[in-house]
């Protein structure tokens, strides 16, 4: 990546950022009726900027997962921290890793962050619709479901690892790019605060200066 290009994208991010204030500081200050939130866009609407868009738009959609994993633990005994439901997750990370080109110890890590920016999400619900009962869902969608479209994801996460192993092992260019997917993704998808404080914590695992190296 030349200096012109390095330039332009600071430009470009810089307008970004601005915009993203524009839209999102609104939202967090109203937040949207009948149980809905507004911050997690529509699935699909959106495509992030850059060599790592497409993991970034796979991360975006694990966080929108994570509204309907809130919604179905709210109101009833399942705790938001699952430790039996992590560690299979991360076991099997750690097995199908290396057949997507990843080290096992950077997958693990990558969806540490996952699992800790979903949690994020749904403490940031539940302390909402705590406070204002009005907004809690009002109905409770199927967590089977859910953890079957999260196994789903997480292969496609996998594989978005994999492909972009080359580019994660480089620090400066990962940052760039990283900081160019996340901001325009946050733009696109028109995340709230909340939802931009989980993308936050989902991403300090994504540049891995091992990954991609002989």
């Amino acid at each position: 990546m030349n200096l012109r290009t390095h330039a332009a994208r600071g430009a470009v991010l810089a307008a970004l950022c601005v915009a993203t204030a524009a839209m999102t500081v609104p939202q967090a200050l109203a937040a949207e009726p009948h149980g809905k939130v507004a911050a997690a866009g529509t699935a699909g609407a959106s495509t992030s900027f850059g060599e790592l868009g497409s993991l970034t738009d796979l991360i975006i959609e694990r966080l929108r997962v994570s509204d309907d994993v809130a919604a179905s633990k709210f109101g009833t005994d399942s705790p938001i921290d699952d430790p039996a439901r992590e560690s299979e997750v991360l076991d099997r990370v750690r097995e199908q890793a290396a057949a997507n080109g990843v080290r096992p110890e950077a997958a693990v890590a990558f969806f540490r962050d996952q699992i800790t920016a979903s949690k994020v999400v749904q403490k940031g619900l539940f302390a909402r619709w705590t406070a204002h009962p009005r907004q809690a869902p009002t109905t409770r969608p199927d967590l089977t479901v859910i953890r079957a479209r999260l196994d789903r994801l997480t292969t496609d996460l996998l594989h978005a690892l994999g492909t972009t192993a080359q580019l994660r092992a480089d620090p400066a260019a990962c940052s760039v790019e990283l900081a160019w997917s996340t901001t325009s993704g946050a733009v696109l998808a028109r995340l709230d605060a909340l939802h931009r404080q989980a993308l936050r914590a989902a991403t300090p695992s994504v540049c891995d200066p091992v990954d991609g190296r002989d």
